[in-house]
């Protein structure tokens, strides 16, 4: 059992001092619930307490279902891991690197060495970045006029590559891609093949790029943590869908449904009756892809939205075709071999294989890599592994 005093009185203490201004956490294990509890207001403007079923921004929490997605496509033969992805998105072939800048900063280009492939966009191996957390990324995509975060397909076309594929690894828009594969691959819209695929099957029904009028009073409201350390409201309007739809980032959705879509890759790709993965295509979404290439420390380059990420110090994670993995136990009770990711609000989640263990904590607020809410994700660890 969880011990579920002490993960109670963490996130309790932080929503009570002010330094968070709400959450909800909760774990489980392949079977069902360990915890649940929500904590604080949903909305500093308004002093809304917060609720178990409060809609959040999942930022790049979207990018593990979409990979999800992906993965399906990849059993039944209509995407592959290797080939070319220029294959499916033939305007996307014969992609241009970044090769310096020229001594008036205009950016140098030359063609890249090798295609993109699906395994590299999942695996964060592409070339493709975020203006976050890489100045010559955004220096680059000013210099050459095109939008650093695309808001159409025909804007990601544009963007050149930061390296050569599948030479390094560097945290990008590289599951906006995947999407745009997904879309190519089944002539749906993505979000309609997530609901039709994983969504739908597993009963995440909060989770959706487009609010219906029932669920817009549960979306959470955006904060901003200012340099003395207190949160203010921002009133960041969420995604109003449908367009554009980024693979990468944009769905919104419920603690709930995350630790569904979770507890259905503890379970090897079922769910309650519902088939979404074979239990081996969920084994590889757990494998490191990279090799020796190194996950580096992403260091901002846009302080008002993240903090630099090292999320495990003094160690080189790896990247699955979904994940963050830690080679080595987390010091809050994870075990080596563990997936993660996050969302740039403040959301994050773990999953551990081994221990049939999940875990989510979802606060909304910048700067991402908040130590608070970092702090409030470790103690739902420690809690939730002193029952093992």
């Amino acid at each position: 059992m969880a011990d579920t005093a002490s993960i109670d009185a963490a996130m309790r203490a932080a929503t009570s001092d002010g330094m968070v201004a709400g959450v909800v956490a909760m774990a489980c294990s392949a079977d069902g619930l360990l915890y649940e509890g929500s904590f604080g207001t949903a909305d500093l403007a308004t002093s809304a307490p917060m609720q178990p079923d409060a809609i959040f921004r999942l930022a790049s929490m979207t990018k593990a279902i979409t990979s999800a997605a992906a993965m399906r496509l990849v059993e039944e033969g209509r995407l592959s891991l290797d080939a070319p992805i220029g294959d499916v998105l033939p305007h996307l072939a014969a992609r241009q690197v970044l090769d310096g800048f020229a001594d008036d900063g205009t950016p140098r280009l030359r063609p890249a060495v090798g295609e993109v492939t699906l395994r590299q966009l999942l695996s964060h191996s592409a070339g493709y970045s975020y203006e976050f957390w890489n100045a010559d990324y955004s220096r680059m995509c000013n210099g050459l006029g095109i939008a650093a975060l695309p808001g159409s397909h025909e804007e990601l076309a544009r963007i050149p590559l930061l390296f050569d594929p599948g030479t390094a690894w560097n945290y990008g828009i590289n599951t906006d891609i995947v999407g745009y594969a997904i879309e190519a691959a089944t002539g749906q819209e993505l979000g309609a093949y997530l609901r039709e695929a994983i969504t739908g099957p597993l009963g995440m029904d909060d989770t959706t790029w487009a609010l219906t009028e029932a669920q817009k009073p549960r979306v959470v409201g955006t904060h901003q943590r200012q340099p003395d350390g207190t949160l203010v409201p921002t009133n960041r309007p969420p995604p109003k869908g449908p367009g554009f739809l980024a693979g990468g980032g944009g769905l919104l959705g419920t603690a709930a449904d995350y630790l569904r879509f979770l507890r259905m890759l503890l379970n090897g790709g079922t769910l309650d009756g519902a088939t979404i993965l074979r239990p081996e295509t969920v084994a590889a979404m757990g494998r490191n892809q990279l090799g020796s290439i190194p996950v580096t420390p992403m260091r901002t380059a846009m302080p008002m939205l993240s903090y630099d990420v090292d999320l495990f110090p003094g160690t080189t994670p790896g990247w699955s075709l979904a994940f963050l993995t830690n080679p080595e136990p987390g010091p809050h009770g994870r075990p080596a071999g563990s997936l993660a990711w996050a969302g740039m609000l403040n959301t994050y989640y773990w999953l551990d294989p081994s221990n049939g263990l999940a875990g989510v904590v979802m606060t909304q607020s910048f700067p991402f890599a908040d130590p608070h809410a970092l702090g409030l994700l470790a103690a739902l660890e420690r809690g939730v592994y002193a029952g093992r």
